[in-house]
């Protein structure tokens, strides 16, 4: 406590060498910080003496400290006197380009599928995702024994299906229930695509998601035949890919579809030579397809000797992995900016 005027001259040496505010807050500090400041320190050693020394070493102690205060606030407004002024704004300088999103890629793929099928003619229809048994298995021909229809693959919601002990409403595990709703409320013609969100009870991995978008497209009238079919899908593979775009179908199965084919396109990647990702085989599967069963016709009030007609169906983000060449579906739903920033659109 009797060394103060020394500390006070160890303050104004060290206070003569601070140049810049960062230098004045240190300074500060050691001298006024609560933890292990010198004046801060002394207030300490009071609770040793008497009372009557308390007071007048107190008095002594606060002045000194207001002083050390007062200086210290003096320097700081020289300093802040002393700065040099803040840059003026050039007018003539080119401005930063702000940083502006962009629209996802599987949103802005979607756009481009909706406008290309508009542009032809097509109404692009959207419905529940919450469906019923009927409109999403039963009135597309899909007997109740169907492996699709087992609860390891639909998510189920609630209800009971004609006393079978299995739930009636589910999440629609393709967007064709939209199909049936709209024949039921309209006569043929019929030109239509339905793009959405389905569910499937499938494992998260590289190329499987709970959640999925899909857009399928169903066209009805007279003389509809399979080249029409086969016509739609390689116009839009061109469009979609390149103007090249080969375009195979393969006869397959589905319920709802008779005869059924699976859609090919050329491999977008080695163009047919044949590469790993295409198998080696130059063809790269992109969804299915096929002419509209009777049974569904028959289903929805039209009558299928007077009309036929074609449907297809396919995954948009399978769509998105080729083109774009993505090797993992969870990238499209992490909002990692690493990844979405790739795409300039």
């Amino acid at each position: 406590m009797d060394d103060r005027d020394d500390l006070w001259e160890a303050f104004e040496t060290e206070l003569a060498s601070v140049s810049t505010p960062r230098d004045l807050q240190s300074l500060r500090d050691r001298y006024l910080g609560r933890k292990g400041g010198r004046i801060s320190g002394l207030y300490a050693e009071l609770a040793t003496v008497t009372a009557e020394k308390k007071r007048e070493l107190g008095a002594r102690l606060n002045r000194l400290k207001a002083r050390v205060e007062a200086a210290l606030d003096r320097y700081a407004e020289k300093l802040a006197s002393s700065a040099p002024p803040p840059p003026r704004l050039d007018p003539t300088l080119a401005g930063r380009q702000p940083i502006v999103g962009h629209i996802h890629p599987l949103t802005y793929l979607r756009t481009r599928i909706e406008a290309y099928f508009a542009a032809a003619g097509y109404e692009i229809l959207d419905g529940p995702e919450t469906e019923d048994d009927y409109h999403n298995f039963e009135a597309l021909n899909l007997p109740a024994e169907h492996p699709a229809r087992d609860m390891q693959d639909t998510l189920y919601l609630a209800g009971d299906v004609q006393g079978q002990g299995r739930p009636a409403t589910l999440l629609r595990t393709h967007t064709s229930p939209m199909q049936i709703r709209y024949m039921e409320a309209h006569e043929p013609p019929v030109r239509i695509i339905v793009p959405g969100k389905v569910y499937r009870r499938d494992d998260l991995d590289l190329t499987h998601t709970p959640m999925f978008q899909q857009v399928e497209g169903l066209v009805v009238g007279e003389d509809i035949t399979m080249a029409d079919l086969k016509g739609t899908l390689s116009a839009f593979a061109r469009e979609l890919f390149e103007p090249d775009t080969k375009v195979q179908i393969r006869p397959s199965f589905f319920p709802y579809t008779e005869p059924s084919a699976e859609v090919f396109i050329g491999c977008v990647f080695c163009h047919g030579a044949g590469c790993p990702i295409c198998k080696r085989t130059g063809w790269l599967e992109i969804g299915g397809s096929g002419m509209v069963h009777p049974a569904v016709f028959e289903s929805v009030g039209y009558d299928p000797d007077r009309y036929t007609g074609f449907a297809f169906g396919m995954g948009i983000e399978r769509i998105a992995i080729l083109k774009y060449g993505v090797d993992d579906i969870r990238l499209f739903y992490e909002n990692d900016l690493r990844f979405l920033e790739q795409f300039p659109l």
